[in-house]
């Protein structure tokens, strides 16, 4: 089966045998993104979280044949060395990674956290980033999505 989607604003199409592979599992090992990590399987850690069309997807548990046609931004597409989106830029300026393993999934959770919510409130962070960290260093990522809030107002305010 050809499934053809856009992957980073690049346009990708793949020959695949089952279209009930796991996304995630295309986008490793196919496009040979590594941003996006397997953590669970089950969709319930977070560490494969990913956008499609804009919305936080659990890409180990979302079957490659629904990503026909759709918008697909991994962590190599959210921004750039010379250019990091807001997310990225409060992640390193607050010093949240410990591993760092799970950090792509918590910020592709947190950039879609601030396209429906630009100031998030605590309450609002616990309930939509639960993603799970095993260096449990949520005090420094609950920081980093307010100063990501920031910057990202800030830079809505300069266009």
């Amino acid at each position: 089966m050809k499934i053809t989607f856009e992957v980073n604003n690049q346009s990708k199409t793949i020959t695949i045998d089952d279209g009930n592979t796991p996304l995630l599992w295309v986008i490793r090992d196919m496009l040979n993104l590594k941003g996006t990590k397997f953590g669970c399987g089950k969709a319930a850690c977070g560490a494969c979280t990913l956008h499609v069309d804009d919305e936080a997807v659990r890409s180990c548990s979302f079957p490659v044949k629904f990503a026909e046609g759709k918008k697909i931004t991994t962590i190599e597409g959210l921004g750039t060395e010379e250019n990091p989106h807001p997310v990225q830029q409060a992640w390193v300026e607050e010093i949240v990674p410990q591993c760092g393993y799970c950090q792509p999934g918590f910020m592709m959770a947190t950039a879609a956290l601030l396209n429906e919510n630009p100031t998030p409130t605590d309450d609002d962070i616990d309930k939509n980033i639960v993603n799970i960290c095993r260096c449990a260093t949520y005090y420094r990522m609950r920081k980093a999505i307010h100063r990501a809030a920031e910057l990202n107002n800030t830079n809505l305010l300069k266009s």
